[in-house]
């Protein structure tokens, strides 16, 4: 007898399936739904004869998934997705919509934290659970609504938010030290350049590279470097008047206006780099995700154009203005 090409397989062989595909390993994949290895072995088969196609290439010791295992996995992510969520409406009809955000730690720290109490005020049954890291989410398997990522200019991997712009930024008291004063560029070879470290295999180049070759001072030599890991860490530095670090603007924004950190040379070189809001698709029918992303795009295009405090125009090594 012919099978109706439209019967779904037991919703178990499923679970098994998409446990396997995840983590590429029939032994994670045990380990995760609480069976012995053979168990997953001899569901995928099931699975496998059920539908009459080979979802895995078992090569040794490692697996991969053939056309028929990622368009499957791709169904399976997605059906998954909304029985938790139709599952979390029946278990707690009244709860508090709660949002899950992936971003930068320096965009987290010095853009959005300090933005946040004005959403969560404007809607107080939306909480926003925030992870803070440069590990890129995978915002379905991992269970992000949205993300803010850093990439180059022009990708297309979201809703543009706001590029990025760099000039250099101090605390107010190392910007009034006269025995080291800032009055031009060329002055920042008596100081410590405060920098981060790029992760190995990196394609970006040095932190402070494009903004010294811009200036035409690409062979400045500071009086020394500090290198840290993290943005955040950087302008913590800087706040702290421990050197001058390269600010990026809408991230140091807020410092700027509140004059916690001062622009000692006006001008900022455009980077080659900016952030994009990306929302997972499946998300989009949650009310509470579509004000979160208006809210996000309305901060980005309302209060990213301020203007650091003027002191002096930055000028290259021979006195001309560059910006």
């Amino acid at each position: 007898m012919r099978k109706d090409p439209q019967r779904l397989p037991p919703l178990d062989l499923l679970g098994a399936f998409e446990a396997a595909a995840r983590h590429l390993s029939f032994t994670k994949a045990a380990a995760e739904r609480y069976v012995t290895q053979s168990a997953i072995s001899r569901q995928i088969r099931a699975l496998e004869d059920d539908l009459g196609a080979a979802l895995f290439r078992r090569k040794h010791r490692a697996l991969a998934l053939t056309e028929d295992g990622r368009r499957l996995l791709e169904a399976c992510e997605a059906m998954f997705a909304e029985l938790r969520r139709a599952v979390a409406r029946i278990r707690a009809p009244d709860a508090r919509a709660v949002l899950a955000l992936t971003t930068t730690p320096g965009l987290a720290s010095l853009w959005l934290i300090p933005r946040l109490p004005s959403f969560t005020c404007a809607h107080p049954g939306i909480d926003v659970r925030l992870d803070a890291s440069f590990e890129q989410r995978d915002l379905a398997v991992d269970g992000f609504d949205l993300a803010i990522r850093y990439e180059r200019a022009g990708t297309r991997k979201g809703t543009p938010l706001f590029r990025e712009s760099m000039l250099p930024v101090c605390s107010p008291r190392l910007a009034r030290d006269m025995t080291a004063p800032l009055r031009e560029p060329a002055d920042l070879r008596r100081h410590t350049l405060i920098q981060v470290m790029i992760p190995p295999g990196s394609t970006m180049p040095l932190e402070w590279d494009p903004w010294l070759q811009a200036v035409g001072l690409a062979d400045l030599r500071p009086a020394s470097m500090l290198s840290c890991s993290n943005y955040d860490e950087a302008i913590t530095a800087a706040l702290a008047g421990q050197g001058v670090a390269l600010g990026r603007r809408p991230l140091v924004d807020q410092l700027l206006k509140a004059r916690k950190l001062v622009a000692p040379f006006t001008g900022a070189i455009a980077s080659p780099r900016g952030y994009f809001l990306v929302v997972e698709p499946s998300a989009r029918a949650k009310p509470a995700v579509l004000a979160l992303e208006n809210w996000l795009l309305e901060e980005a295009r309302g209060k990213t154009a301020q203007r650091p405090p003027r002191r002096q125009a930055a000028r290259t090594a021979s006195g001309r203005r560059t910006f």
